[in-house]
């Protein structure tokens, strides 16, 4: 195979990667937030960072992504929700959003983006949900444990839901899917959720008015189960891809209305995670066990990220504190009191001549 040929496989793999592998898809941004066109790969590791870029926060190491262009340093948005999606590598959403192929799919949290609104709105009363149904895992903080104080989370309280009037059992269609099958209910209960978060927010409007901004998580894998159970190609997931599509743009909208066009609302998709070979570390979901210094598990406190700066700041003031306290005990310890000292002007010699 010559070069030329070698080079055009390539650029075909490449287009095709960026077709059918995960992807990032971002369904609504403020006009000052600009997410260029293109075919560019994003790390999953990096959604992180990515996110608090487009919120204005700065990040530890620099994102070389051509993806997003510098946004306005006035204007910054009032919420980002972001929706992970596993189970499927793509979804069919509209034409006229803007989506990035996803390499290196690992595992991320939001940790970080909360953790830095946490600390530069203190004294505001952010909104931080991060909820993942299937795992049962919630975090919330500032004003989402008052607006979501009624939202069901565990499977057992979103299944009760289920059971009641106004929910996605009455006013979906369903079509092959059944509320008898385990994995059916738990991808249900998911979109259940992102119902009951879009109606909750519509009667909270009074959030887009505070001056700190919101952060919304949400991890979705009852698709994956019935991927798992039904498979690719079965009526049951076509069915359940089609509604969760439909309630994705539903609620990017009622976001977006929320917050009057001020929110970042992206979605991942992708078919399976890559668990790395690494440490697991601690999740902010235990924060309420590192708040208390007699618990019992022996954890240590919170990372602060200017730990390192006010580490060089100390260490060279001492050094040099340290080296200016040694020139001068030299100093004055060879110092003549008859050159050097106004105090003792009058030498031996001169007594003498007197």
């Amino acid at each position: 195979m010559n070069r030329s040929n070698f080079c055009s496989v390539f650029a075909l793999l490449s287009v095709l990667a960026g077709v059918l592998g995960d992807r990032l898809t971002v369904l609504r941004n403020p006009p000052y937030v600009t997410f260029l066109d293109g075919q560019w790969p994003i790390s999953g590791e990096k959604i992180p960072d990515l996110v608090s870029l487009t919120m204005g926060f700065s990040v530890r190491e620099d994102l070389y992504w051509p993806g997003l262009s510098a946004g306005s340093l006035f204007q910054r948005p009032r919420a980002n929700a972001l929706i992970v999606v596993r189970g499927v590598d793509s979804l069919d959403l509209p034409k006229n959003v803007t989506s990035y192929p996803l390499e290196n799919p690992v595992p991320f949290t939001l940790d970080s983006v909360a953790n830095t609104v946490h600390t530069l709105f203190a004294d505001s009363t952010p909104v931080v949900l991060q909820l993942a149904p299937s795992e049962e895992r919630l975090y919330m903080m500032g004003m989402a444990n008052t607006v979501f104080e009624d939202l069901p989370v565990t499977l057992q309280q979103i299944r009760r839901r289920l059971s009641q009037d106004g929910s996605v059992l009455t006013s979906l269609p369903l079509t092959s899917l059944s509320r008898n099958n385990e994995a059916d209910l738990l991808f249900l209960s998911e979109v259940q959720v992102l119902y009951d978060i879009s109606t909750l927010l519509q009667k909270h409007k009074h959030l887009a008015k505070d001056p700190a901004p919101d952060v919304y998580s949400l991890e979705l894998a009852g698709l994956e189960e019935i991927s798992r159970r039904y498979g690719n190609d079965s009526p049951q997931f076509k069915d359940a891809t089609r509604i969760l599509t439909t309630a994705l743009q539903k609620f990017a909208d009622d976001v977006s209305s929320v917050y009057a066009n001020n929110a970042v609302v992206e979605v991942v998709t992708v078919k399976t995670f890559e668990v790395p070979l690494t440490r697991k570390s601690r999740s902010i979901l235990e924060s309420k066990q590192i708040s208390k210094p007699d618990s019992p598990y022996n954890l240590a406190y919170k990372y602060n990220y200017d730990y390192a700066v006010i580490f060089n700041i100390i260490l060279w003031l001492m050094i040099v504190l340290a080296l200016a306290v040694i020139a001068i005990s030299y100093n004055l310890w060879n110092m003549d009191p008859g050159y050097d000292s106004i105090i003792y002007r009058m030498t031996n010699q001169k007594i003498r001549l007197d």
